[in-house]
């Protein structure tokens, strides 16, 4: 798919960006409203923050019914595990397509940024490439067909994307009963896409994974 599909979508998301921050503001300055969008963020959605001690000891599940994500301490990805998915999990050493289906919300502007989870894109998901590097994850998009790729120019998979991988299953349904992965993951800037590190702002993912042919 040519990039001049996602013309529009790229206008818009970088307009909503590059009003996030201004050229006054220290890194500091923006760092503390990051962290700020976040904490508002739990409080206003009643997120129960749940610690990776619990997670482990919880079978590394969360329990969607009390809304519960877990920090990881030494990122500040905060992840809620909506379906672990059918199939089985990517092994050490190799490297499967994964399609994704997600919604990314600017939690500094408390807005949809970008989506192909919509009837516009239902023949055209989201499409990566993941090796597992013995248990760290690598990845990047379909350059082709990409709308991460056409709106922020580069096919280099978020780490936030990747991150949950290591808790979920990716395969593809079969069975009437089997579901593909999803996740919910709030992604502070370090670990986001190219915009979002510039510009200092998190971003909200709603994500489902499934494993490609």
């Amino acid at each position: 798919m040519k990039r001049n599909v996602f013309f529009y979508c790229f206008v818009v998301c970088a307009a909503v960006v590059f009003d996030s921050c201004s050229d006054e503001e220290t890194y500091a300055d923006m760092r503390k409203k990051e962290d700020a969008a976040i904490n508002a963020y739990l409080s206003d959605y009643n997120v129960k923050v749940i610690s990776e001690d619990t997670f482990a000891a919880q079978g590394y599940t969360t329990d969607v019914s009390k809304n519960e994500y877990v920090l990881f301490d030494s990122n500040g990805i905060y992840l809620q595990i909506i379906r672990q998915g059918c199939g089985e999990k990517i092994r050490q050493g190799e490297t499967v397509d994964i399609l994704c289906r997600f919604s990314e919300y600017n939690l500094l502007g408390d807005s949809l940024q970008l989506s192909n989870d919509n009837l516009y894109y239902s023949s055209i998901p989201e499409k990566m490439t993941v090796t597992n590097n013995s248990g760290t994850f690598s990845g990047s998009f379909d350059t082709e067909s990409s709308l991460m790729y056409a709106a922020y120019s580069s096919a280099s998979v978020p780490s936030g994307w990747l991150y949950p991988l290591t808790y979920l299953n990716i395969g593809r349904p079969v069975n009437d009963d089997d579901e593909t992965a999803k996740i919910s993951v709030i992604v502070p800037s370090s670990q986001g896409q190219y915009y979002a590190s510039a510009n200092v702002y998190p971003c909200l993912y709603v994500i489902t994974y499934e494993r490609g042919m």
